[in-house]
């Protein structure tokens, strides 16, 4: 169904995507709650570490003023008395956000970039971050894997745990550690920012080729920004780190979409941007 080649099926393509996000609920009325939206806003306000997720904004941001960029770049309400319900993404901010990050994965395919792919989702985009370093690889991209089996101490509800930065298809994640890779058990959640800086220092230290781009979501793509290196990734409107990094130049591309629905649903998301970047599967 997409990527057929003239501009007439890219459009076409375009608006059949544009159905499906909505149809699976990637986009449009998602099951991310307006409360926890808002929350994360108050947290990021207060500069709380949990929202900031890496980024250390080069301004002082009120909780209007990420609510008006929420709006913007994701399509969230921008009225502050909608307090309650599910929160909602415009479908057309989520395919502008896609060409965009298409377009930055074109650029490092041209030119055989070194590139870092990281994930703290990883039960549900480990599959679409793994189809994109399949591609990049057989574009002749570098696909860094640093930093393998190192421990991170990582602040959690339940207080700091260590885990171990493990690699599947060329992405990473973070494993509780003596877990096996067993399928149902592809690692744990984290916001953190600190396994891309973990795996950043590695390449650093080892004197190889640092990433001319980072791949990800939460604190791959904050951290990394927040350090110089171009990011781009994919954010949940609880997530206004991301976007307020783009908004001050700090990340590259950010895809507003549910980041927790089904992890198959994603895989239209996967062909579309590889299509766009003229790569294959």
């Amino acid at each position: 169904m997409w990527g057929s080649g003239t501009d007439a099926d890219a459009a076409a393509d375009a608006d059949a995507l544009k159905a499906y996000v909505v149809r699976v609920r990637l986009a449009g009325t998602i099951a991310t709650s307006r409360e926890k939206s808002l929350t994360r806003y108050r947290l990021f306000a207060a500069g709380d570490p949990r929202a900031l997720i890496g980024l250390e904004p080069a301004a002082d941001w009120s909780v209007n003023e990420v609510l008006r960029v929420m709006a913007e770049q994701c399509g969230v309400s921008a009225d502050p008395r909608h307090t309650s319900g599910l929160d909602s993404i415009d479908p057309d901010c989520t395919l502008a956000g896609l060409d965009a990050f298409a377009d930055r994965l074109g650029a490092a395919a041209a030119r055989h970039a070194a590139v870092l792919i990281g994930t703290g989702h990883p039960h549900r985009l480990l599959g679409f971050y793994g189809g994109l370093a399949d591609a990049l690889s057989a574009a002749g991209c570098t696909v860094l894997t640093p930093a393998y089996g190192h421990c991170v101490d990582i602040a959690t509800r339940f207080g700091v745990r260590t885990y171990n930065l493990d690699y599947v298809r060329g992405v990473a994640l973070m494993r509780e550690p003596g877990v096996r890779r067993e399928p149902g058990e592809p690692g744990v959640h984290t916001h953190s920012p600190l396994p891309v800086r973990t795996a950043l220092d590695a390449v650093a230290d080892a004197g190889g080729p640092l990433p001319e781009l980072v791949i990800g979501d939460h604190g791959w793509v904050c951290g990394a920004g927040q350090l110089g290196f171009e990011a781009i990734g994919l954010a949940d409107t609880d997530d206004p780190a991301l976007f307020v990094g783009q908004a001050e130049g700090r990340v590259s591309a950010v895809v507003p979409l549910d980041d927790a629905v089904r992890s198959d649903y994603y895989r239209p998301l996967t062909r579309y941007v590889l299509n766009r970047a003229c790569l294959s599967q």
